[in-house]
């Protein structure tokens, strides 16, 4: 994941420049900082263990499975886009694989430790309410 934004930031498209894209990067920075506050103190560092803690269903969490990828993602794809090229949609996509083996790996630790994960996997979506 870390190689997808430092190579949209190298390419000067990790932030975007038109009102319509910078809304969704403010609104993805929003779900992060609220994903991050309700998961609470354990998130905040770099051996956060993700099935630690219990499982947590409130805030984002109500209607995102992964909130804080689901942020990282939607700001990403709108620096870009909104700088398209082929080059800035390949620095995404990379991200985005990150990010999807990181969630699918999760979920199944998730899966093994709490038993009613499989009842919040089946009315929540990963990254798009409704949707996906």
């Amino acid at each position: 994941m870390v190689v997808g934004i430092a190579g949209l930031f190298y390419a000067g498209a990790l932030f975007a420049a038109r009102p319509a894209f910078i809304a969704i990067q403010v609104a993805a920075a929003v779900l992060m900082i609220a994903a991050r506050i309700t998961f609470g103190r354990r998130s905040f560092h770099a051996a956060a263990n993700p099935t630690a803690g219990g499982l947590v269903t409130t805030g984002p969490y109500a209607h995102i499975r992964h909130p804080i990828y689901a942020a990282a993602l939607y700001f990403i794809w709108a620096g870009a886009l909104d700088h398209f090229s082929w080059g800035n949609v390949g620095w995404a996509a990379i991200l985005t694989a990150g990010a999807v083996t990181r969630m699918l790996i999760e979920e199944r630790l998730l899966v093994a430790r709490y038993p009613e994960y499989a009842a919040y996997k089946a009315r929540t979506r990963r990254v798009v309410p409704g949707i996906l």
